[in-house]
């Protein structure tokens, strides 16, 4: 459960990393869609989410320019939950119907239908099949 200070820096802070483009008809990170799908979407990165959160406590209550300087930081530190929170929002982001249609991709799943995938050089994973199995047969 997030307090309302949380909801609104995360909303603040996924808008600043994804913001609109009305070149690409496509909404921020911040469109209520979209924030509702990521506060639904921490799973395993709960902690993460809510270790940067504990960082940014005011943030969408800031001047444009304090949030600037403070979201700099938060990258310049980096680490994992950043990297965790980073993960949330853009999964979540890149699975909406919009943004789908804006990269000209069918907004559907994968399954049963598919995706065309174009085939690549198989002889890279030739080290990963010369590795000995991981596993014991019974």
């Amino acid at each position: 459960m997030l307090t309302e200070d949380q909801r609104r820096s995360l909303r603040c802070l996924a808008g600043m990393m994804i913001p609109a483009s009305a070149e690409y008809g496509v909404p921020s990170a911040a469109d209520e869609t979209i924030f509702a799908d990521i506060l639904r979407s921490f799973g395993r990165d709960e902690p993460h989410v809510l270790a940067v959160l504990q960082k940014l406590e005011g943030f969408a209550d800031r001047a444009p320019a304090q949030r600037e300087v403070v979201a700099a930081q938060l990258r310049e530190a980096g680490g994992e939950a950043l990297i965790g929170l980073s993960r949330v929002i853009l999964q979540c982001y890149y699975r909406d119907d919009r943004v789908m249609r804006s990269l000209g991709l069918e907004p559907r799943p994968p399954f049963p239908q598919g995706f065309e995938v174009e085939q690549g050089d198989w002889s890279l994973l030739d080290p990963v099949r010369a590795r000995p199995k991981l596993y014991r047969e019974v």
